[in-house]
């Protein structure tokens, strides 16, 4: 059991009514909360929820609809992403009551803080290195529009500048980091049509640049959180451009006899460090790529993926290093 759950079950006379939990992990919580509901940004989490539960999480970008008597929000990494959660929460809970639970290395004392916009907030536990906190919903905010929260900003890149719409929440919120802007700068010579994946699309910077190089191309995006496939599809839009997004957990849920894959991967589960989901990329990569397809990436340089790529697809090729980043090319020769 998920520690924040522990803490919360230690107070599970509070949470025995019809109960909406946001961002919950992936354990036996709606077990013991048979009346609660979950919302899931995470498909990972929310598949496995769905296997265990099914029909009692939801996933997206949006609080699933009902009337709940209370709302319980597991604190996300982003402070701009825990605003838009606890005030879409608090807006449709007027008089009732409104929990979030986080660890205290993620700054859930911090967090707590933003709870004051809608009452008098207080701490109920803490254990297990995680606190539970609630606030009686007295002043009811306006639901908040998501694009509105939105960071908009252009670059200037060779074909012509590209926009850029980054949601709250998603990696590299609102700028164009170092990894992705090396990247940039070394999409030449892919192939021209044929089938492109962006992995990890965040907010669609690579997958948009693709799409605009290689016009001919069927691009797909794919990428574990709802919110920068949200934000994927709005920079496609701003750019008129057009793509199939996918939600999943890692490669297995990318499609078959693609001629690239491009990718800055993923580090990061919520606070924690967590190298899977890249690893799992450079090991079954060649499942999902045609003969002569070609996997290209952006990784620290001190991340020792050439040997994996070495071994699971082939020839690894560095083909540029800066500012701590290393862009690696391999082509799928079965």
């Amino acid at each position: 059991m998920d520690p924040r759950s522990e803490v919360m079950l230690r107070q599970a006379q509070l949470f025995d009514g019809k109960l909406l939990l946001a961002g919950l992990p992936a354990d036996d919580l709606l077990g013991q909360l048979p009346q609660a509901s979950g919302w899931s940004w995470h498909a990972g989490e929310q598949q496995r929820l769905q296997r265990r539960f099914a029909g009692r999480c939801s996933f997206g970008v949006d609080a699933p609809a009902g009337n709940f008597e209370a709302a319980v929000l597991f604190l996300p990494k982003s402070r701009e992403l825990t605003e838009y959660l606890l005030q879409t929460l608090a807006a449709r809970l007027a008089g009732r009551p409104l929990y979030l639970v986080g660890e205290k290395r993620a700054g859930v004392e911090r967090a707590a803080r933003q709870l004051a916009a809608f009452g008098h907030a207080r701490k109920l536990d803490s254990a297990r290195h995680c606190q539970l906190w609630q606030v009686q919903v007295e002043q009811t905010p306006a639901h908040p529009e998501l694009s509105a929260l939105a960071e908009r900003f252009q670059l200037e890149l060779a074909d012509g500048p590209l926009q850029v719409v980054s949601l709250p929440g998603v990696f590299s919120h609102g700028r164009l980091d170092r990894g992705s802007a090396l990247l940039l700068e070394h999409l030449d010579d892919l192939p021209a049509t044929g089938r492109l994946l962006d992995f990890g699309c965040g907010a669609g910077v690579l997958g948009a640049t693709l799409k605009r190089r290689y016009p001919q191309s069927e691009l797909f995006l794919l990428d574990v959180d709802a919110f920068a496939l949200e934000s994927s599809r709005l920079t496609l839009a701003a750019n008129g451009l057009e793509a199939t997004l996918i939600a999943g957990d890692g490669i297995d849920a990318a499609p078959f006899e693609l001629s690239a894959i491009v990718s800055n991967p993923p580090f990061h589960h919520g606070v924690h460090t967590s190298y899977e989901a890249s690893e799992a990329l450079l090991e079954r990569a060649a499942r999902h790529l045609a003969a002569g397809g070609e996997l290209r990436l952006v990784a620290n340089a001190f991340l020792r993926y050439p040997p994996l790529i070495e071994t699971h697809l082939g020839h690894c090729q560095t083909l540029a290093e800066a500012d701590g980043f290393r862009i690696y090319r391999a082509v799928h020769q079965p």
